[in-house]
């Protein structure tokens, strides 16, 4: 059968389950992405702050 030119057309069940997939990713972010990043960025800044902070100096 001869190949033809351009973008296949999708179908309902494909179209509905690309959408699904979507959905699941968005969600996705949510739940591992943003805590992750959220622990990352409170982990650099403990640590700026502990390197950065005045010595104390007993005489």
């Amino acid at each position: 059968m001869r190949q033809l030119k351009g973008k296949t057309k999708e179908t309902k069940k494909q179209k509905k389950e690309r959408k699904k997939e979507f959905l699941e990713n968005k969600q996705r972010i949510f739940t591992v992405v943003l805590p992750t990043m959220t622990a990352i960025v409170l982990i650099i800044a403990t640590y700026v702050f502990f390197k950065t902070r005045p010595k104390v100096v007993e005489y």
